[in-house]
């Protein structure tokens, strides 16, 4: 890109300016010259017409009329000379200034290496020829527009510069971000195109790195919380081997730690998906219905009517299983509520809320609670305790659906999770 880019602009502007230019030097040429001429030739005109008074008669001898033409050619500044009616040269003071051409009847204009004359025929049949001693000269327009192409040529060298300049940046930046270097940005400059390139590079930039981190710390914690049950597993199993006596105690036990790895597998799943931002299929559900149903699964209370909401089924039912799920495990067996509430405003949305009446969550591990694996202090890991993947979960499945995930202290003791999904519901009743 640097070098083909670059030159390509850099001789687009090139040519731009030598096609403006030439164009301009052509009509201010043909212009100048045409003012030149006439305002000459009008001053020429009164010149021929003061001295054509005040010269000899034609048949004084020469000598006389050369005298004269030269004292009077000096005092008006230009070059003469004086041409019989026969085409004899009777005076001049310069040998460059041409002779005029036979039968002339009127003023003529007359070619000549030092520049333009003009020739007057006098009353009695003479012809006189004058020519300016600094005659404008149009050809100098012409070199003063190559100066000025010379100068514009040279200016575009920056401004070529500073586009490729942004450019080679931001193209530096892709190569980099595109070897692993998650943490490349570019630097911002100006208020144009490229700056809202730059800026949405950027933009991009922080949402790779942040995907990647979070799957990277996903994976990291999904290697830990795998190796648990599945230790269990294999020391069960070899005791069962040992001991067949135990084995069906024992290969109960094996059920129940591949049943807590099949969740474990599919909350894994359902993280990558939201860190992926692959939601699924988006249709009417009614969050009531679902709310009622994985209330009676866990024996919790709820509160709902009819509630829809447009969204994808299976991560609201695992949404709601898991503030259900979470308020059963750790509210210590005291009663789970909870109830589903339309939101008015622009957009509307949906209120989800779950309440127990158990010890509570501390105020410094309100938020904490949410990040991925997580576990209060004095949690125990595995099937009682959880994998700290569901509360991160409801958090992600809210924030998608434009919403977020609070946890609060519950008046008169406990804990109360609000979920709040934006947007517009299909209907709420």
């Amino acid at each position: 890109m640097r070098g083909r880019l670059y030159r390509r602009i850099f001789l687009f502007l090139l040519f731009f300016i030598a096609v403006a230019l030439a164009l301009s030097a052509i009509a201010g040429h043909l212009l100048l010259s045409q003012v030149v001429r006439t305002h000459v030739g009008d001053t020429l005109a009164a010149h021929a017409l003061a001295l054509a008074g005040r010269l000899p008669d034609a048949g004084r001898p020469d000598a006389e009329q050369q005298a004269a033409l030269e004292r009077l050619s000096r005092s008006r500044g230009v070059h003469a000379a004086l041409w019989g009616p026969d085409g004899r040269r009777l005076a001049f003071t310069d040998i460059d200034i041409p002779a005029p051409r036979p039968g002339i009847l009127g003023n003529q204009w007359l070619a000549s290496p030092s520049g333009p004359a003009l020739a007057v025929v006098l009353p009695d049949g003479r012809r006189l020829v004058l020519q300016p001693h600094h005659l404008p000269r149009p050809g100098r327009f012409l070199l003063a527009v190559l100066a000025v192409a010379a100068l514009l040529a040279f200016a575009s060298y920056p401004a070529a510069r500073f586009v490729t300049r942004r450019l080679e940046k931001l193209e530096a930046g892709v190569r980099r971000l595109g070897a692993g270097d998650l943490s490349t940005r570019v630097e911002v400059e100006g208020h144009d195109e490229l700056a809202s390139v730059a800026t949405s590079f950027n933009h991009a930039a922080e949402r790779l790195q942040a995907l990647v981190e979070g799957q990277r710390r996903v994976l990291a914690s999904a290697s830990h919380e795998l190796r648990s049950p599945l230790t269990r597993l294999r020391m069960g199993l070899e005791l069962a081997r040992e001991d067949p006596g135990t084995a069906g105690p024992r290969l109960a036990e094996a059920v129940a730690e591949v049943e807590e790895l099949d969740s474990l597998v599919e909350e894994l799943l359902i993280a990558g998906r939201l860190e992926l931002q692959q939601p699924g299929t988006i249709e009417p559900v009614d969050v009531g219905e679902l709310l009622a149903a994985e209330a009676a699964r866990t024996g919790a209370s709820a509160v709902a009517g009819s509630a829809s909401f447009c969204g994808d089924p299976r991560l609201i039912r695992v949404m709601l299983r898991n503030l259900l799920e979470n308020a059963r495990r750790h509210g210590l067996g005291s009663p789970v509520e909870a109830g589903v509430e339309s939101r008015s405003g622009s957009p509307p949305g949906l209120l989800v809320w779950v309440a127990d009446r158990g010890p509570g969550v501390p105020e410094s591990e309100r938020e904490r609670i949410f990040e991925p694996f997580y576990r209060p202090p004095g949690h125990a890991e595995g099937r009682d305790g959880g994998v700290g993947l569901g509360l991160y979960i409801v958090r992600r499945i809210a924030a998608w659906y434009g919403g977020t995930a609070t946890c609060l202290a519950r008046e008169g003791g406990g804990t109360r999770f609000e979920v709040t999904l934006s947007g517009q519901p299909v209907a709420t009743l």
